[in-house]
């Protein structure tokens, strides 16, 4: 594809979950004068099939009411040329590529692209070389490609390796600005609670008060995806969760998440935490929920009173809001349930009404000091204060596409 009018074209690898609602961010917002997306197959008895799969969705309903909400407008599709999959949506050429699985054999440089979006979740070890038979996200810079962005976090196998000097991690609005244009080719724009998460901890570790954590925990409430089975299912060679075979339809599973490992390569400061993460995955198409629970060394005021308390972290919550993460993190005071967060832009939405805070006087022996040349006669009391914090994100297109589309645009803006 020709790039109209001079502006950059966007490669996006992969239509499925992501894929798909990336190109859809992507024609809402307008910023690349066209899109290439590599299906890598075929989908159904011609390309009308694929127009229609594109064009509808289960959890979004159609692209038109997605672009143009209830007001009767519809989105205006040409197929420009069907030999070549090229389709107009609203005046974006957007063209289908539906031969190669392989990133290497993509040839991006043929259709002028220079910006790739990895949505397949298939290739996310970046120490992998370009020309390995399985695909590798390097491939995508062997096909033309300058730089890649992974929407998933990275997965190393070799425990040996550390991620290369030209990878890294990043969620819009935490570490988005260590973009280097001239070090970073391969970047993993995280995971849809890694972004909600990141964006949970930041005001907190902002603030001089809740800067202090002494240890936390989160669970993460997750809607169904598309790795889990619909019906009870034989686990795969090698799975060691077995609960991901049962069915998504009628169970609620507990199973792992790497969000909490994630977050240390977003804000390294958490690496002093014992920050421990969980999962439970429930039936329902999307629309997420962390629980964190977090304790704090809390300082007291003149007259001995706790100073984070409820009112304390709403505030911090809600300052953020009209302040620095304006725009990236809402917060709600309103009695939300997850239907309410389907489509909602923001990386996360703090349920102020459900915050809680207990704090209480741990009593440090004077026994425990004398190893460090500290001689007491009395307990020394310190405060210390536990809170629950709750925080909604759309897993899906409202919370993590739209983060990932912003982290995209300002990668493109700098090369």
């Amino acid at each position: 594809m020709e790039r109209p009018n001079g502006r950059n074209l966007l490669g996006i690898n992969g239509a499925g979950r992501i894929g798909k609602l990336t190109l859809w961010n992507h024609l809402l917002h307008r910023n690349f004068g066209g899109i290439v997306v590599n299906v890598g197959r075929g989908v159904g008895k011609n390309l009308d099939s694929l127009i229609h799969n594109i064009l509808n969705d289960s959890t979004y309903g159609s692209l038109s009411t997605f672009l143009y909400g209830r007001s009767g407008r519809k989105c205006v599709v040409k197929i420009l040329d069907s030999a070549q999959s090229l389709v107009e949506f609203d005046g974006i050429p957007v063209q289908f590529l539906n031969t190669a699985r392989n990133p290497k054999d993509i040839n991006w440089s043929a259709h002028n692209v220079r910006l790739v979006v990895d949505c397949t979740g298939a290739f996310l070890d970046p120490t992998i070389p370009a020309d390995n038979p399985k695909g590798s996200l390097r491939g995508h810079l062997e096909a033309g490609a300058e730089k890649v962005v992974a929407s998933a976090p990275f997965k190393i196998k070799d425990s040996t390796l550390k991620t290369p000097a030209d990878s890294t991690m990043m969620v819009f609005g935490i570490n988005h600005l260590d973009f280097d244009v001239n070090k970073h080719h391969i970047i993993s724009a995280a995971s849809c609670t890694t972004t909600g998460l990141s964006h949970m901890m930041k005001p907190l570790m902002d603030t001089p008060e809740t800067s202090t954590i002494l240890t936390a925990s989160m669970s993460t409430i997750h809607a169904s995806t598309s790795t889990q089975s619909i019906l009870d299912s034989v686990p795969s060679a090698g799975s060691s969760d077995l609960r991901k075979s049962r069915s998504v339809l009628n169970n609620i599973i507990i199973t792992s998440t790497g969000a909490a490992k994630a977050l240390e390569k977003i804000i390294p400061e958490v690496q002093k935490v014992g920050f421990m993460a969980d999962s439970v995955r429930i039936p329902i198409n999307t629309a997420s929920l962390i629980i964190l629970n977090i304790t704090f060394h809390s300082p007291l005021n003149e007259i001995g009173d706790p100073v984070v308390t409820r009112e304390f972290l709403n505030s911090v919550y809600e300052q953020a809001a009209h302040g620095p993460a304006s725009g990236l993190l809402e917060f709600s005071e309103e009695q939300n349930v997850s239907a309410d967060m389907i489509g909602r832009q923001a990386a996360v939405v703090i349920e102020g009404v459900e915050t809680h805070t207990r704090t209480g006087f741990m009593a440090l022996n004077p026994s425990l000091l004398k190893n460090f040349g500290v001689d007491l006669t009395q307990d020394i009391m310190i405060p210390v204060c536990h809170a629950k914090i709750f925080g909604w994100y759309d897993n899906e297109f409202g919370s993590y596409v739209n983060m990932l589309g912003k982290l995209t645009e300002y990668i493109d803006k700098k090369m």
